[in-house]
This record gives C-alpha cells, sequence and structure tokens, in this order.
C-alpha cells in the first residue's frame, strides 16, 4: 500500500481508513481495535523521534497502551525526564517521521470510537 497524501500535507482520509481496516481486521470490540492500532504503531513507527510540545523539545522514545486499554500515548523524555501525551495531542515535527501515517489512522479510529 503507498502512501497517500493530500495537498497540505496531512493524509488522505481513504488511505487512513485502509490503514484502520489492516489493523482492526480480526477484532470484535473497541478494545481488541485498540490493540490492533497499538500493535501496528509500535511495529511501524520509527523510534525515537525529536519533536516540540509547548515550545520544548523532546525525544518520543516509546509509544504505550493507556491504562483504560483504548488511548495510546507517546512517551516523551528530555534531560531524563519522562511524561505520556496522548497520540492524539503529540504534534508531529516537520517532516514527520517514518510511520507517522498510522499515528493518523490512530487519531482518525478514535474519533469515531
Amino acid at each position: 500500500m503507498t502512501k497517500r497524501q493530500s495537498g497540505k500535507g496531512s493524509y488522505d482520509r481513504e488511505y487512513l481508513e485502509k490503514l484502520i481496516e489492516e489493523a482492526i481486521i480480526d477484532c470484535y470490540n473497541e478494545h481488541e481495535q485498540a490493540v490492533g492500532m497499538f500493535t501496528k504503531i509500535e511495529e511501524e513507527l520509527d523510534l525515537p523521534f525529536r519533536t516540540r510540545i509547548l515550545g520544548v523539545d523532546v525525544t518520543v522514545i516509546a509509544v504505550e497502551q493507556e491504562d483504560d486499554g483504548l488511548g495510546i500515548a507517546a512517551v516523551c523524555e528530555r534531560d531524563g525526564e519522562r511524561q505520556h501525551i496522548s497520540l492524539s495531542d503529540l504534534p508531529l515535527p516537520a517532516p514527520p517521521p517514518e510511520g507517522a501515517e498510522w499515528i493518523a489512522a490512530y487519531r482518525l479510529w478514535a474519533r469515531h470510537q
């Protein structure tokens, strides 16, 4: 499947829907779908990468499922301190890291849950 981006640098909705379908194909409920999305992000996202949160440079070193089993968070690190930021709120750098289309797919999926 080739990456398709719209003119604004964001991913084409049809492409993201295909990624979601790939991640949740054998899932029967919302929690299984969340695990499917997490698994694809964990496999495909090129970590670590740097980004800025509230004007501060941080390194995203990992992704983790949130305690509710539905959300996914980025583990951000700066000067030995770590903070979890929801992938829905995480600003991505330009250019985005390899595999960032899976974050976009997750955001689309999460809006419909």
